[in-house]
């Protein structure tokens, strides 16, 4: 068995040693003098087929001419198998989950390095990562957690802004999903595996997925990446107050805030499965308020809620009748400018107004919404004049019409007297 192995060893060798000045006839010659075009590995694996799966030449270690034996180890300009890929050559093979972190810290955490290729480059990936709850599975033992391979790949790695990035902003739910979605592997250690599903039909997911807008929230914006670790109720407000600064001011200076350490957005909001939000979540005339889901109809927590949703409700009725308004104008072809800046200062009192609901002070909210209701009703002013204007004109066009329709016809008729007295005579 020993010999036939050899055997193999030796065939293997010597068809790469004949094949080799074929295959390097086609490769790029740009390369600069001195720079060893040789990589064994590269060669011996495409001439018997066996390449990775996922390898792509467009990997970015590929570009850097960091290669195979960056990774793996060995003598990549030594055709002799056994001598190339011996321990002497510091041959690895295939390193150990437990051993990636460490063997991808060997250049991702040396500053000077990888400064040479982006200069504004994180160097504490490793150091995050043994800080999350990835890390400290790894370190346990775990062989099930995620490490770099897990969400980079291994020979195929682009920048994170390169669509073809696994860790490319729309790519990132399905690179996620990999293991969060395996519902055997979540049941292990008692977590969901329907937080793809969830996000999905978000209004992040919606808007990531379907719009491909990448500036929204995805996995990592909330859980963190190389340092991945479920947030605790002290800091999910402030991760989502990344993105809603103004919501999380007035939520840290209301009164829920100081009462309630453990109350924060997803309280009312949700996580994974965020909807957009209504002004009917205030409504606690209806089932579907989010507030009567601590609250009971009566209470100080409702009464602040209803009365809040009474003052937006009254500032948007009017700005809906008052886009009506200005349509009606702008059909008219009157002049409209002025309506639709008081128009849209209403609408920036409205948005106002619901981000002021964060601070559960009616006061502040219903004085919002009296700078709403002046301005709606201001373009409702103008709109009515403008149309009323409109009408005034028209009939002016009216009897401007009918006084020349008679005076033409007064015209016709004497000029036809005329004639026939000139017959007479």
């Amino acid at each position: 068995m020993k010999s036939q192995l050899q055997l193999l060893k030796h065939l293997t060798a010597l068809t790469i040693f004949m094949l080799t000045p074929y295959y390097l006839m086609g490769q790029d010659s740009s390369q600069s003098p001195g720079e060893s075009q040789v990589n064994t590995c590269l060669e011996c694996h495409e001439v018997l087929e066996v390449m990775p799966e996922g390898y792509s030449a467009d990997d970015v270690h590929q570009a850097a001419a960091t290669s195979c034996v960056g990774c793996h180890g060995g003598d990549a300009t030594n055709y002799d198998m056994d001598e190339s890929m011996s321990p002497a050559a510091g041959y690895i093979g295939i390193p150990s989950r437990q051993d990636i972190p460490k063997l991808c810290g060997r250049c991702h955490s040396h500053i000077d390095y990888m400064r040479t290729f982006r200069p504004r480059i994180a160097t504490d990936q490793v150091d995050q990562y043994n800080q999350s709850i990835h890390g400290k599975k790894l370190a346990e033992g775990d062989q099930n957690v995620a490490e770099c391979v897990s969400c980079h790949t291994s020979h195929a790695i682009f920048p994170a802004d390169d669509p073809r990035s696994t860790t490319y902003a729309i790519n990132i739910p399905n690179t996620c999903r990999q293991c969060h979605g395996n519902a055997e592997l979540m049941d292990q250690y008692g977590l969901g595996h329907d937080q793809y599903d969830k996000y999905a039909t978000s209004v992040h997911g919606k808007a990531l997925l379907e719009r491909k807008d990448t500036g929204v929230a995805t996995c990592n914006d909330c859980h963190g990446n190389h340092g991945a670790t479920p947030p605790d109720a002290e800091s999910i407000s402030n991760i989502c107050g990344s993105c809603h600064l103004n919501n999380l001011t007035y939520f840290k200076q209301s009164q829920m805030a100081e009462d309630f350490d453990i109350h924060s957005c997803q309280e009312c909001h949700g996580n994974h499965d965020i909807q957009p939000p209504t002004d009917q979540m205030l409504n606690t005339d209806s089932d579907t308020a989010i507030c009567l889901t601590c609250h009971s109809v009566g209470d100080a927590g409702a009464a602040t809620a209803f009365a809040m949703y009474r003052d937006i409700e009254t500032v948007d009725s009017l700005y809906t009748l008052a886009q009506t308004k200005l349509k009606a104008s702008q059909t008219s072809g009157m002049n409209y400018a002025e309506i639709d800046y008081q128009l849209q200062q209403t609408k920036q009192n409205l948005i106002q107004m619901r981000t002021l609901i964060h601070t559960f002070d009616t006061e502040e909210v219903k004085a919002k919404g009296a700078d709403g209701i002046k301005t709606a009703k201001e373009a409702i002013h103008l709109a009515e004049m403008e149309i009323q204007e409109f009408q005034t004109r028209r009939v002016g066009y009216g009897l401007s019409t009918l006084a020349i329709v008679i005076l033409a016809i007064a015209v016709f008729l004497k000029i036809r007297q005329r004639d026939e007295m000139l017959k007479q005579q």
